[in-house]
Parts: C-alpha cells; sequence; structure tokens
C-alpha cells in the first residue's frame, strides 16, 4: 500500500501511468472530488489528526507534498522565519514525542507546521520507500528527514530537481527527499536537454502559443489565496511582453492576454488530456497550480521504489 499525504492529484497520477496506486488522505472538498473522479482512492480528512495505526504494517511507499504558501517566493514568508521551529517539531517527532500542537502554536504561518507532519507517519509506519517534494526553500528540511532516516537505516537523496530535465514543457524547480530501506537511491538523471538527450520541451509544443524554443515558466495556482488570478507572476508575463513579435514566440490566435486557461495550466503540468478538475475556476487553478508535476513525479517515484524497466514490464 502507498499512502498519500495531503494527497493532490499530481503524485497519484504518476502513480497510475506506472501500473501503481495509492490512498490519498485530502482535506480540500474539490481535490477530493478530483481525486474521487479520477479513480484515486481518497479518504477526506484533516492528515494532522488521522490515525496512522490504520496503515501500520501494510504501508509499502509514503509520498508527501505539504502545502508551502509561507515557503515560497511571494507574500510574506512567514514560513522562512519559521524554519527553527519546524526543524524542533520534527527532531521531536523523529524521537516519538508530538510537540506539534505546542510548536505550531508559536509558528508566525499556522502552516508552516505541517511541513513536519510526514515525520510522525515515517516513525509510526517505517515504510519501504518514501518520496517527498516541495518549494526550494524547503530543501534544509528535507536534508532533516534524510539525517533522521539515515539513523533508522534508509539509503537517502535530497536536491533541487528541475521538472523540465523530465520532459515537462515548464521550469519547475522543486527540493525532493527520496529514501528507500530496501535498496541504495539517488537522484533521477535527467532525461532532456543533454548530451543525447531529447531537447527540453517548449511551450507552444505543449498548448500552441508561447516560447517556441524553451519552456514555459512556473505555472502556480493563480497568485491569491483563493486562486486563479494570474497562473504566470508580474515579472513573469512582462518578460514574456517583450518576446512577443519575434522567432521565440508564437502568437495565441484570437486571445490578447497571457492568462493561461485551467486545461493549458494542466497541461502545462503533465496531466493527461481531459482530466476533470472540480470545483470553482480559482479552485481549479489551485489544484493543478500546487500539484507536483507528472513527468517528475514520475522521475522521483521511479528512483525510490527501485522502478526499473524490468520491473515495469512485470507491473503491465
Amino acid at each position: 500500500m502507498i499512502v498519500h499525504g495531503f494527497a493532490g492529484i499530481g503524485w497519484s497520477e504518476a502513480l497510475r501511468d506506472l501500473g501503481m496506486s495509492d490512498v490519498g488522505l485530502e482535506l480540500n472538498d474539490a481535490a477530493c472530488r478530483t481525486r474521487v473522479n479520477a479513480g484515486h482512492q481518497t479518504i477526506r480528512c484533516d492528515v494532522t489528526q488521522y490515525p496512522t495505526w490504520v496503515f501500520k504494517g501494510r504501508t509499502t511507499g509514503k509520498v508527501d507534498s505539504p502545502p508551502c504558501p509561507g515557503f515560497g517566493k511571494s507574500g510574506k514568508k512567514l514560513g522562512l522565519r519559521d524554519l527553527p521551529l519546524v526543524h524542533q517539531a520534527i527532531e521531536d517527532l523523529s524521537r516519538g514525542k508530538d510537540t506539534r500542537a505546542q510548536i505550531g502554536a508559536a509558528c508566525l504561518d499556522g502552516r508552516s507546521i505541517l511541513t513536519a507532519e510526514p515525520m510522525r507517519w515515517h516513525y509510526d509506519l517505517q515504510p519501504e520507500w518514501i518520496a517527498m517534494e516541495q518549494v526550494p526553500s524547503v530543501l534544509p528540511v528535507w536534508e532533516q528527514y534524510a539525517s533522521v532516516l539515515r539513523r533508522w537505516g534508509y539509503s537517502t537523496a535530497t536536491g533541487v530537481l528541475d521538472a523540465a530535465d523530465y520532459g515537462l514543457g515548464q521550469r519547475r524547480s522543486r527540493a525532493v527527499l527520496i529514501a528507500s530501506k530496501v535498496g541504495d537511491v539517488q537522484l533521477p538523471a535527467p532525461t532532456h536537454g543533454g548530451l543525447g538527450q531529447p531537447p527540453l520541451v517548449a511551450m507552444a509544443d505543449v498548448i500552441g502559443w508561447g516560447y517556441t524554443q524553451r519552456p514555459a515558466p512556473t505555472v502556480t495556482g493563480g497568485g491569491t489565496a483563493t486562486g486563479g488570478a494570474e497562473p504566470f507572476g508580474n515579472g513573469t508575463r512582462q518578460a514574456m511582453k517583450r518576446h512577443i513579435g519575434t522567432p521565440l514566440w508564437r502568437d495565441r490566435v484570437g486571445v490578447h492576454h497571457l492568462r493561461p486557461s485551467i486545461a493549458e495550466c494542466a497541461a502545462l503540468q503533465g496531466f493527461r488530456p481531459r482530466l476533470a478538475f472540480h470545483g470553482g475556476a480559482g479552485q481549479q487553478h489551485l489544484i493543478v497550480g500546487n500539484a507536483v508535476p507528472v513527468p517528475l513525479a514520475d522521475a522521483v517515484i521511479r528512483a525510490a521504489a527501485g522502478i526499473g524497466a524490468r520491473q515495469l514490464e512485470i507491473a503491465a
């Protein structure tokens, strides 16, 4: 069994493509409906309150992408100021001491403590393999996780990967953690853009407009708490405008703004065509923009679970 905390849709779609499946724990109603209608087993709940014993003794893999607004480039960045508290909560949980309530109350951003939540599950379940992802500024936290996991006998690897290097038509850098109790792990090697490899996928080749020679900039949930306003930030849009009218840009037929549709954002995230997202427009943009890109999730899962060509043939 693969247990998926803070269960968006990206990890699950990658697992599906690999012939695997997960049990996702998620609180947001629209995200849950998106998952269920896509065929992914889902438990609607608060991950922080759900008991781990339900899965004890039968968990093969564990994947997580905790919420990251407080650690991102935009906003007040209160999560970065909370990092010492998050580090303490992780260390406490790694020794069976649950201080989430006290430390969470002391955090400037109440969401910061969620980045420590996976350690509670790792301590209790001891899965065979683990994969986690978040914004690059969280890499020191993943390195702390890796140090604890090595103490428990896991092989680990951490680093910042760009999803464009794995065939995504979008630049999207993410800090990842990979760990395994049953084999040695290392970060997945890039599949695109290197010597003898296919070129990076251009934005225009994915959605029909935009940059013709390079991937799209990072797609976000929309720039507001409710999502959807502008999946590309202001600075990004200004940079795009400077390329309009050049060979490096393909115009958008009949549309004169740079706001991608939900379907276009989904394509840039590597989702399969016609995958339905639920909720209002803002909620749909958040579900898409906050997801781990499918090609990156695929590469990370393969590395964590030790899936090679032979295992995939057997799974098929």
